[in-house]
């Protein structure tokens, strides 16, 4: 039984889907202004992880994952660059499924785009105004939040707090402070739709309702994102989706945890984010991804050179153990993993990857210490608990081979050249050759290793 922590209960939940043959998953996906940082990377990886999970319990799974392409940073950006909007937000899109791509994260069965969705929201905007949930004011159409009984009820705030809290000038067109804009004036130099209630556009919250209703439903099985979502984002859909269908909306709420970077939450305000396009060109995509999944995807991650370089290390280990010693290692066909399998128990409770990654580890202290023999299975074993997180689709010597050289270091094309010079002069019987190579390599950090299928090298 899959078990889930939801937000809106604070437990730990057994998961029932509404139906079990098509199994609904909705994640709020990035803001394409600017490439996307390792923080907005993580629930894009923990909920793949999620994804791989729902796909091997049930028939059906219906994974969307949204694109914002009109807000307020978008048109500043615009403004900044000269850039049309659509050619701004057509870029960083590519960029961000580019990047999620090299961190493996598969697919979503559905990406819309919150442009392509406009008059599916002043659809859904008009149901709460007759519904008496929303109202028009100097252009702007409101939610009220004092419509809604349990609103807060995600977060665990009422609106008298929120109140306490408040430290900015409430404007002048809302009945009460906590009412939130569903759609918003444009002037003539921003981008704009026509409306009921003029030129314009809508509000961050309403687009990702609306796009849940359009594909997904009423009502959804599971919606994920960061945990800085929860207010006011997510508790927003809550009051716009359950307002306008009469509904419960979304039965499992999950929330990812912060990304630190030296104690201090990670954010573009600090300065202190990095980019995962820039992460990638110092470290391979599988590297960031096995960080990310290295600790409780409900825990913050303090995100470091040293948890990378750890990162590395155990892959290092993983891979190791499929690249045999000496031997090839052919895995068994058809393998799956069994119920009770450590692998699947872990992720079975709410995701616990740290605890799937050591099951990881333990199997290949097995196929380290395994007779020829028993290799094949299991190496099977291994990457079938890997496929589910995600982790060893690389082929094992072209993981090591392709390990980033320093400005001094041999290239690949080089070594080969060398490993195919000794292979000759061991032919010829010329030794001492083939061994001055082989010194030359060690010192230059190479490690060969002779198979029946010939010499297969690894960076050290």
């Amino acid at each position: 039984m899959l078990k889930l922590h939801n937000t809106l209960t604070g437990t730990k939940d057994d998961f029932v889907p509404l139906d079990p043959n098509r199994v609904t998953l909705y994640v709020c996906g990035p803001t394409v202004y600017n490439y996307v940082h390792i923080g907005n990377a993580r629930p894009v990886v923990v909920f793949d992880v999620l994804y791989r999970l729902l796909k091997r319990l049930y028939p059906g799974v219906v994974y969307a994952r949204n694109i914002t392409d009109i807000d307020d940073k978008i048109i500043k950006a615009c403004a900044d660059t000269g850039e049309s909007m659509d050619a701004l937000t057509r870029r960083f899109t590519t960029a961000f499924q580019e990047d999620m791509a090299a961190l493996g994260a598969l697919d979503p069965s559905i990406t819309p785009m919150a442009t392509d969705h406009i008059g599916d929201m002043i659809a859904m905007i008009e149901t709460l105004i007759a519904k008496g949930h929303a109202y028009e004011s100097q252009g702007h159409v409101l939610f009220a939040v004092e419509s809604m009984p349990d609103y807060g009820k995600l977060s665990g705030r009422n609106l008298e707090d929120m109140l306490a809290g408040a430290r900015v000038e409430v404007a002048d067109y809302k009945r009460h402070p906590g009412d939130f804009v569903l759609w918003k004036p444009s002037d003539a130099d921003q981008p704009g739709w026509d409306s009921p209630w003029g030129r314009g556009r809508p509000g961050w919250h309403i687009e990702c309702s609306a796009m849940i209703h359009k594909h997904l439903g009423d009502v959804i099985d599971i919606h994920g994102g960061g945990q800085d979502l929860i207010f006011p984002h997510h508790e927003n859909e809550i009051a716009q989706g359950c307002c306008a269908h009469g509904t419960e909306y979304v039965r499992y709420w999950m929330h990812n945890g912060y990304i630190n970077i030296d104690g201090e939450k990670m954010s573009k305000s600090l300065g202190n984010f990095r980019l995962v396009r820039e992460l990638l060109k110092e470290y391979p995509g599988e590297v960031l991804r096995f960080a990310l999944l290295s600790s409780h995807y409900r825990s913050p991650l303090n995100f470091s050179a040293e948890l990378l370089e750890q990162a590395e290390r155990s892959l290092d280990s993983l891979y190791y153990a499929l690249l045999g010693r000496g031997e090839s290692v052919t895995a068994a066909t058809g393998y799956t993993l069994p119920e009770d399998h450590p692998v699947r128990l872990a992720l079975l409770d709410d995701l616990n990857t740290s605890e799937a990654i050591s099951a990881l580890h333990g199997i290949a202290a097995r196929l380290n210490k395994a007779e020829p023999a028993d290799k094949p299975a299991l190496k099977a074993e291994l990457l079938a608990g890997a496929d589910l997180l995600g982790l060893l689709d690389a082929d094992p010597t072209a993981w090591f081979q392709n390990k980033k050289a320093g400005d001094d270091d041999l290239d690949a094309a080089a070594i080969d050249d060398l490993v195919a010079q000794r292979t000759q002069a061991k032919k010829d019987r010329n030794f001492a050759r083939a061994d001055e190579i082989r010194d030359q390599l060690k010192d230059a950090g190479i490690q060969l290793e002779d198979t029946r299928e010939g010499t297969r090298w690894t960076r050290a």
